[in-house]
C-alpha cells in the first residue's frame, strides 16, 4: 500500500510540476507579445521541450496498464545453437539488460548462472526488482539475433548467433496454482558461477522439472538446498500461472479469429555489427545504427516502440 501511495504521489507531483511550468510559459508568452526578447524566447523554447518530454514519460505510464505490469519479473536468457559464439552472445545480452536495469535504478538478483564451456554463458536466470519491471520488459521475450565478425574464429569470418529471452512476472498475490509432487523431477547439484565466497561447496543448487509441461527452473542463489527449492517452486508456480493465462488468451484469440500472436522463439530483433551497423526490431521497424550504445543498455527506444504498438 505504501509503494502504491508513493507512486500516486509521484505522479501527482509530476502533473502539478507540468501545470506550474505551463502557467509560467503562458506568462512568458504574454511578456513576449508586449516586448520581444531573444533570451525570453529561448527560455520558452527550452521549457516547452522539457514539458513535452515530461508529458511523454507520463503517457508511457498509461501504457503500462496490464495486470502484472507493476510487478518485479524473472528474466531467463539462454544461448542458442553455435557453441562458444552463442554463449558469448548470451553474455552480451545479459550485460545489456543489467546495464539497462542499473540506469533504471532496478535491483538484480541472480537466481542461476551457468558458464559456457569456453566463454560466455549457457544460461542465466535473474530476478529484476523495481516498479514496472515486468511492464517495461514483457515485450523483450523472444529470440535476439547477432551478426558480427567472430572474435573466436581465426579466419575472422562473419557469424550469426542467437539467444533467447523469457520474461515472467512475479505474481505478488496468492497464486492458486496447485502442483502435484508426482509431476516434479527434482535434481540437486553443486552451485557454479563466477566463483568467490557465494559459491557453495555442497549440493545446494536445485533444478526442478515439471514433467507435464517440461518447464525447468533452477536456483542456486540461496545458501541452503531448502531455500533454493522454495525459491524454485515459487518461480515454477509463476511460470505455470502465466502459461495457463497465455493458453486462455490463445483460445480466446482463436474464437475471435486473431492470428497476430507472436510465439516464444520468433526472432524479434537483429543486432548487426558487420557488414554494417544496425539494430532493428522486426515487430515495430524501430532501428538505430548505434549498436554499441544499445548493447550498453540504451534500449528504451525499442521498449517504448513496442508499448506504443499495443495502443
Amino acid at each position: 500500500m505504501l509503494k502504491e501511495l508513493n507512486e500516486k504521489k509521484n505522479q501527482i507531483s509530476s502533473i502539478e510540476a507540468i501545470k506550474s511550468q505551463i502557467k509560467e510559459n503562458l506568462e512568458l508568452l504574454e511578456l513576449l507579445t508586449m516586448e520581444y526578447d531573444d533570451e525570453v524566447l529561448l527560455q520558452l523554447e527550452n521549457s516547452t521541450t522539457n514539458i513535452e518530454k515530461d508529458i511523454e514519460k507520463l503517457n508511457m505510464l498509461l501504457l503500462l496498464n496490464g495486470p502484472y505490469d507493476k510487478n518485479d519479473c524473472i528474466m531467463d536468457i539462454h544461448s542458442g545453437a553455435g557453441g562458444t559464439e552463442a554463449c558469448d552472445w548470451a553474455l552480451m545480452i545479459y550485460r545489456m539488460y543489467t546495464r539497462w536495469c542499473e540506469k533504471k535504478g532496478y535491483k538484480i538478483e541472480v537466481l542461476d548462472y551457468q558458464d559456457g564451456d569456453e566463454a560466455g554463458i549457457k544460461s542465466v536466470s535473474i530476478q529484476i526488482k523495481g516498479l514496472y519491471a515486468y511492464g517495461y520488459l514483457k515485450n523483450e521475450k523472444g529470440v535476439h539475433r547477432l551478426v558480427r565478425l567472430s572474435p573466436f574464429d581465426s579466419n575472422n569470418r562473419r557469424h550469426t548467433s542467437f539467444a533467447s529471452v523469457e520474461i515472467t512476472p512475479e505474481i505478488k498475490q496468492e497464486n492458486q496454482i496447485e502442483i502435484d509432487e508426482k509431476d516434479l523431477k527434482i535434481d540437486v547439484y553443486r552451485s557454479t558461477g563466477a566463483g568467490g565466497q557465494g559459491v557453495n561447496t555442497t549440493d545446494s543448487a536445485v533444478r526442478i522439472t515439471h514433467l507435464p509441461t517440461k518447464i525447468v527452473v533452477t536456483c542456486q542463489n540461496e545458501r541452503s538446498q531448502i531455500q533454493n527449492k522454495e525459491q524454485a517452486l515459487k518461480v515454477l508456480k509463476n511460470k505455470l500461472l502465466i502459461k495457463k493465462l497465455e493458453e486462455q488468451e490463445q483460445q480466446l484469440n482463436k474464437i475471435k479469429g486473431d492470428q497476430m500472436n507472436i510465439e516464444f522463439g520468433s526472432q524479434i530483433r537483429s543486432y548487426v555489427m558487420h557488414p554494417y551497423s544496425m539494430v532493428k526490431d522486426h515487430r515495430t521497424q524501430v532501428e538505430t545504427s548505434n549498436v554499441s550504445k544499445v548493447l550498453d543498455g540504451d534500449i528504451d527506444l525499442f521498449i517504448e516502440g513496442n508499448l506504443k504498438k499495443g495502443l
